[in-house]
């Protein structure tokens, strides 16, 4: 690490943090994910990649971007309904 270097973390959380709140597994547990990036290779590398990603494969427009969300990719909700040609 040089002192001069910036990092960007990402933080994200999925579940529940009320374990009484569910008898379902998929919504009785909170997890915390964390990833800590120096800020010029998101900048280079994964920003450039991931818009990359969206505009080949599910058509992402600067008006209405695509935003990644678990569950709408697991149930092939448009606009990732292109997934279902691979299940």
């Amino acid at each position: 690490m040089t002192p001069n270097t910036k990092y960007r973390i990402y933080v994200d959380e999925v579940g529940n943090p009320d374990l009484n709140s569910s008898d379902n597994p998929n919504h009785r547990f909170l997890s915390l994910t964390g990833i800590i990036i120096q800020l010029d290779y998101v900048q280079k590398t994964i920003y450039p990649e991931m818009e990359d990603l969206k505009n080949r494969y599910f058509f992402s427009h600067p008006d209405e971007p695509i935003i990644l969300h678990r569950k709408e990719i697991l149930n092939a909700y448009p606009p990732f309904d292109v997934l279902r040609m691979f299940q």
